[in-house]
């Protein structure tokens, strides 16, 4: 009877049944003392981590033939079966209804450990999300790395309910309520970095999907010169941020940098002699010396309500994070033509679209002309490991894509893979850039209602470097490859 209670303390039936036994795995015969796990063939460094880390033991893996482990697995069942009593709780099925017990089940030992092993994972690979994607058959958990999604762990379908109830109960949200999407978010101390997550929840098939958006909050010193700006735009985008007053755009999809580079103008211009106010949604970093607002539509607090009330407050310059509607970008612009400098962002493919995006909001074309300083486009290609980098020939088929002779550009980089990059080749991003800068010809062409491939074609003629073209410079300089150049790039 001891040694059972030895067995109980130390092997749970959900642990065996959902952990274990699924990779092949079976404790020994004397696991109470011993604390060795069979296994026909040993799983990767990384899952038996996995598995140390959720059990909270200091396992040891053996090899042993495939009939013993299937004895073993046998063994197990039965002896584990009678322990369970039947009020007690697995903490990996799925089906509770209570809220009590839901929140029960999150706080279990195994699921916080998981949770936090997650957590740690995802700031090794410097990831800036994790997905929690249930499946039929799967609960798939997925970071985006440097802009791209990496798959880091598939975990059982029948931890799903548990996982994600200890996530929405860090994130203080309705752990009943599984039939509406649902926003909070999570302040989460990892190490010395204090991390600030924004967690969404959204009903599927299959169970909930939740998103979580990792904001570094020990990392919010972005210095301009570090984005990766060439001299001569890094140069001309700092004489226009430091004008008296008007209308600065950032543009590009999501997820292209604009907030970062927004962050890094901010730090950039702010001092004691200026008052800098911001309206965001959400604030994603907190700058000092700068007030900044929280959008929150719910409550009527949108950008253009906000916008308003800023400028009762007497500010030098101001941020919005989003021109959105008509209301939004009328007072911007009334904002830069009485006197402010103004910043935000639009979706748009490239700099010149930015104008025909306003104009579709209703700006009246002459407005748009008197109060623009510039307009900056942006994309994130991924930057080549310098730790594992080599210099290859490119060759015809990679020239062919890319739409250029060999001769243009003979020899690039690329990351052969290493244990800093996680053998992908790639650490970290760095931008692409296209900056247009007002001149009278381009504000006579906005003003004549010119659509966006003339004032692309006319800031072309006075030196403007578009996406591609930096692009490409990245590629000769061997920041980045092929590949990277043609996944970003294609659509313009």
């Amino acid at each position: 009877m001891a040694e059972q209670d030895s067995h109980s303390k130390l092997m749970t039936m959900p642990v065996f049944s959902q952990l274990l036994e699924p990779q092949g795995l079976a404790p020994a015969q004397d696991f109470g003392d011993s604390q060795v796990l069979i296994c026909s063939q040993l799983p990767d460094i990384e899952q038996r981590a996995r598995i140390r880390f959720i059990t909270g033991q200091r396992l040891r893996f053996e090899l042993g033939s495939e009939d013993e482990v299937r004895r073993l697995i046998k063994h197990w069942r039965a002896e584990l079966s009678p322990s369970i009593d039947s009020s007690e709780e697995e903490i990996f099925v799925s089906g509770f209804e209570d809220d009590e017990e839901l929140m029960d089940l999150a706080s279990e030992a195994p699921i916080i450990r998981l949770v936090n092993h997650l957590f740690a994972r995802a700031m090794d690979l410097n990831a800036s999300d994790i997905h929690f994607e249930p499946n039929e058959n799967h609960l798939d958990v997925r970071c985006r790395v440097d802009g791209i999604m990496t798959r880091i762990e598939r975990l059982p379908v029948k931890i799903h309910t548990a996982v994600a109830s200890r996530l929405k109960l860090m994130a203080k949200l309705d752990i009943g309520e599984k039939r509406l999407p649902q926003d909070g978010r999570i302040d989460y101390q990892i190490g010395s970095k204090q991390l600030d997550m924004r967690v969404s929840t959204l009903p599927g098939v299959h169970g909930e999907s939740v998103v979580l958006r990792i904001l570094d909050r020990s990392d919010t010193a972005v210095d301009l010169q570090a984005l990766g700006m060439p001299a001569d735009v890094l140069q001309r985008y700092q004489g226009v941020i430091n004008q008296p007053h008007g209308m600065i755009l950032i543009t590009g999809p999501t997820g292209s940098g604009k907030t970062t580079t927004l962050y890094a103008t901010l730090e950039k211009i702010n001092s004691e002699k200026q008052k800098i106010i911001t309206v965001e949604d959400p604030v994603e970093y907190q700058l000092e010396g700068i007030t900044q607002i929280q959008a929150n539509a719910s409550i009527g607090l949108s950008f253009a309500s906000g916008l308003r009330s800023i400028v009762r407050q007497d500010p030098d310059i101001l941020m919005v994070g989003e021109i959105r509607d008509h209301e939004t970008a009328e007072i911007a612009i009334e904002s830069a033509l009485t006197g402010h400098l103004v910043f935000s962002t639009l979706h748009t493919n490239d700099a010149a679209g930015a104008v025909t995006r306003l104009q579709d909001m209703g700006v009246e074309s002459y407005l748009i002309s008197s109060s623009l300083l510039a307009i900056q486009a942006q994309r994130l290609v991924r930057r080549i490991c310098t730790d594992c980098s080599e210099t290859v020939a490119l060759n015809e088929d990679e020239a062919r894509v890319l739409e250029i002779a060999v001769s243009d550009c003979p020899q690039i980089k690329r990351g052969k893979g290493c244990e800093g990059c996680g053998q992908t080749g790639y650490r970290g991003r760095v931008g692409l850039y296209e900056l247009l800068l007002m001149s009278e010809a381009i504000r006579h062409l906005i003003a004549s209602g010119a659509d966006s491939n003339v004032i692309r074609a006319k800031a072309r003629e006075e030196g403007m470097r578009t996406l591609r073209e930096d692009a490409m410079e990245k590629l000769r300089s061997g920041l980045t490859t092929p590949e990277e150049v043609v996944r970003v790039t294609r659509s313009l």
